[in-house]
């Protein structure tokens, strides 16, 4: 297989800080989140190629067709993925994902999980790819996360997988393969 472009010099190294920070702040008993979001999914009993254990001769009736239902719409999946707890977080948004819709998201984990589970936390370490909605060039991102730090008085620290490398994000293969089954 033929390689397509030229990769970055000091990819390791990225991969190197990322999970060495995310090992500091853990230690620090500091949170370390994983955070993306998934394609918009139509709701209703779509057929999925995913498997679900059923009992035998008892299947899923599901839609012979996967046309939007315009009465359910659609969701998007964002998901906040902790790793020192391996426990997970969905907020299901039903407009666009942007980065209100991530910060959002986060600021739902912190409320109902987040502030619970690390009482005493000064700052928290968030790793992402750089998708749509956090994008690492992406002002309104910085501008939202800077509006979390503000209001929970959190430290906020982030850092973006290299590009292609999306896959590395936590979330991906803890939670999301599970998600995308059912």
């Amino acid at each position: 297989m033929e390689q397509v472009g030229k990769p970055a010099p000091d990819r390791n190294e990225q991969f190197e800080y990322i999970n060495a920070k995310a090992q500091e702040f853990i230690n620090a008993d500091e949170p370390v989140i994983s955070v993306d979001a998934k394609k918009k999914e139509n709701l209703g009993n779509f057929k999925n190629p995913g498997t679900e254990y059923r009992k035998q001769k008892d299947p899923q009736i599901v839609l012979d067709h996967d046309f939007p239902i315009n009465e359910l719409g659609k969701v998007i999946p964002y998901g906040v993925y902790i790793l020192k707890e391996n426990t997970g977080f969905i907020n299901l948004g039903t407009d666009h994902d942007t980065a209100e819709f991530s910060v959002e998201s986060i600021f739902k984990w912190w409320d109902a999980i987040g502030r619970n589970t690390f009482p005493n936390a000064t700052k928290i370490f968030i790793t992402c790819d750089s998708g749509v909605s956090n994008s690492v060039r992406g002002r309104l991102w910085k501008q939202q996360l800077a509006e979390f730090s503000k209001v929970t008085g959190l430290e906020v620290h982030v850092s973006h997988f290299p590009s292609g490398a999306s896959k590395w994000n936590k979330i991906e293969h803890r939670m999301f393969c599970y998600i995308s089954k059912n």
